[in-house]
């Protein structure tokens, strides 16, 4: 009988080889709802913001519980907002608050956004406040990003980029 590596079985079982020899559950996922934090008191400006500028409509509202009555402007707990058939919620960030898993506004991610219209929304997404961060571009560079069409990229108010996109085309 050959022995077994010392550690090998442990190192198995910890990147889940013992679990795929049991029968595992199926999970399945209903939605991804992106959270963006903003420094607080800011939220229900970002929201209102969001909903200027790609036109998205509140679905949702929670306060924070921990805010003060004398304090003028409530916090956000969580705003769920839908933009066409996509949910995010937005946030206020507090030092006070440990629940954030996060301790910064930026994520590092981009958020796009496709559109038939992509000068018009940019326009719109400007005009409520985001600045323009690009031209918008045609061809090799919206390759990149979008795989063929239009694209123009944004920061909001809040430091979060966005591509504006015309609709995905099918690469070859």
């Amino acid at each position: 009988m050959a022995a077994e590596p010392q550690n090998g079985g442990a190192i198995e079982q910890q990147n889940g080889a013992a679990a795929a020899k049991e029968e595992v559950t199926r999970v399945v996922f209903t939605a991804v709802k992106p959270q963006l934090f903003v420094e607080a008191p800011k939220a229900n400006d970002a929201v209102a913001f969001y909903k200027a500028a790609f036109g998205a409509e509140e679905v949702t509202r929670v306060n924070h519980p921990k805010r003060k009555a004398e304090q003028e402007i409530p916090l956000i707990l969580s705003v769920e907002l839908k933009l066409g058939s996509v949910s995010f919620l937005v946030s206020d960030l507090t030092d006070e608050d440990s629940t954030p898993p996060v301790k910064t506004a930026s994520t590092g991610c981009v958020f796009c956004l496709e559109t038939e219209d992509v000068e018009a929304a940019i326009a719109k997404a400007v005009s409520a406040g985001a600045v323009a961060e690009s031209e918008i571009a045609e061809g090799d560079a919206a390759a990149a990003a979008c795989c063929g069409g239009r694209v123009g990229k944004l920061k909001d108010p809040y430091g979060n980029v966005w591509m504006i996109c015309s609709p995905v085309k099918k690469c070859e």
